[in-house]
């Protein structure tokens, strides 16, 4: 079992910073891969970076929610989507998505849709074969 971050993700990086084994690695090129990826073959299942993550972001496998409902105003980024988000990430630097929506309070969202996603960035990404 390992961790996975879900669309919630806006590319904080402190989950980065955080992880003991160097897991987790932002998607490049980011208009196909918007969020931070956890390689699920190296996740020792610590838990580190949960607690890290400013948008909760981050789940256990087993416990990514089927039915998030929202609190009102936090994003989620996908493809497909067409929202614009800036802000600035955990070290200062810009982050700018063009893949987001922000949710209204009790909007009810499947993230298991984001579990997948995580295992084909390190099965088939373009963007982990180039950090490779």
């Amino acid at each position: 079992m390992t961790y996975i971050i879900t669309s919630l993700c806006l590319r904080d990086g402190g989950c980065i910073d955080v992880c003991p084994v160097e897991c987790i690695v932002p998607g490049q090129p980011v208009e196909e891969w918007p969020w931070m990826y956890i390689d699920p073959d190296t996740c020792i299942d610590c838990g580190a970076c949960v607690p890290e993550c400013p948008y909760d972001a981050i789940f256990s496998e087993d416990e990514v929610p089927e039915a998030y409902e929202a609190k009102g105003g936090e994003y989620i980024s996908r493809l497909g989507l067409s929202g614009h988000y800036e802000n600035t990430d955990h070290h200062g630097d810009t982050v700018v998505l063009e893949t987001t929506k922000q949710l209204e309070a009790g909007e009810v969202v499947d993230l298991t849709e984001d579990t997948q996603p995580n295992y084909d960035f390190f099965e088939s990404g373009p963007g982990y074969d180039a950090l490779g």
